[in-house]
């Protein structure tokens, strides 16, 4: 299990990079399950294998992130950018991706099942 936070707090970029420190210094996975990170910058963060799972993302800059393996079932990441975002075997079902944008983002073996594509730019998108 990750390091606790406070569900209902939201949480800036400094906040994720200090509990992310935290993580790694403990082995840790990062568990931001059910947080706030609307519009955050998020850019280039190294979120492998973190627990996202129903995490408000939206508006959220996850350019060039690396969500590798992390669990974004049910993450609300509508209008999110995640251009060239590395999303390569996470879990997605049931997510709402709705004008997101995944220009150039490679999802190779993600799970997509029930996920809401509806206006996302999908531009260079690698699915396979």
């Amino acid at each position: 299990m990750g390091m606790a936070y406070h569900r209902r707090m939201t949480l800036s970029r400094t906040d994720v990079d200090k509990l992310l420190e935290e993580c790694k210094k403990e082995g840790l996975p990062l568990s931001l399950r059910g947080a706030d990170l609307t519009q955050i910058d998020l850019s280039g963060c190294d979120l492998s294998g973190a627990d996202l799972k129903g995490a408000v993302l939206t508006g959220a800059i996850l350019r060039e992130a690396n969500l590798s393996g992390a669990d974004l079932r049910e993450a609300d990441m509508e209008g999110a950018d995640l251009e060239d975002a590395d999303l390569s075997d996470a879990l997605l079902c049931d997510a709402e991706v709705a004008g997101a944008s995944f220009r150039g983002a490679t999802l190779v073996g993600a799970e997509l099942e029930d996920v809401n594509f509806d206006e996302a730019i999908l531009e260079g998108a690698q699915f396979f």
